[in-house]
């Protein structure tokens, strides 16, 4: 065992010790409640820590490869904002929808919606490219838990939809595309997960 790892074992023992006195103390004082689990008679405090991103290097086999990962992580780093704001509009729309039932009413209110989301995104959907309006797609089935197909049949209409999603296929996308975090949209997440922790 290097000097290193015994050293920090020992500050962690000092510090558990510490911990448990303090706990106990703690723990005789009236109105402090908190967590504690009794291990062989000795009552030690819980604590949970956040969950901390662990990520090695990420080693490429060719500079094409490199090249590939870095035009995804452009291409991700430029739509994720715009999947995230669609998830926030979808949530702050929901709960006015689930109060108006007259279809006249909420035909109004789809269009001001529309009209606010046409507004928000227009221009910069216009400039995106057929790659980034692919993982766009992707990105608001993660942030909403709703494909784009449904979006489009629950604001426009089933033939809308359906005429949408056929243009879509000419053009190579599929609006009824889920988000697949543990299979092929593997490297978009991780791309995510990165950008979550203020790594790129």
């Amino acid at each position: 065992m290097s000097s290193n790892l015994r050293i920090l074992i020992f500050i962690l023992l000092g510090s558990f010790s510490c911990l448990q006195m303090h706990a106990q103390d703690e723990l005789k004082q009236e109105g402090i409640i908190m967590l504690a689990e009794v291990f062989d008679g000795d009552t030690f405090p819980v604590k949970y820590l956040p969950n901390v991103l662990v990520v090695g290097e990420k080693q490429f086999v060719s500079k094409r490869e490199k090249a590939k990962w870095s035009r995804m992580k452009l291409n991700v780093k430029k739509v994720y904002p715009y999947a995230k704001l669609a998830g926030e509009l979808l949530e702050k729309y929901e709960v006015p929808l689930d109060t108006i039932t007259d279809s006249r009413e909420r035909k109004k209110y789809f269009k001001l919606i529309e009209q606010e989301l046409l507004a928000e995104f227009d221009d910069d959907i216009r400039t995106m490219t057929t790659t980034q309006g692919r993982i766009l797609i992707k990105l608001i089935d993660r942030e909403t838990d709703n494909t784009s197909y449904e979006i489009v049949q629950e604001f426009r209409g089933s033939f809308s939809a359906f005429f949408w999603q056929g243009l879509s296929r000419m053009f190579g996308h599929n609006l009824k595309s889920r988000y697949e975090p543990h299979g092929e949209d593997e490297e978009i997440e991780s791309i995510i997960q990165l950008i979550e922790a203020g790594m790129i």
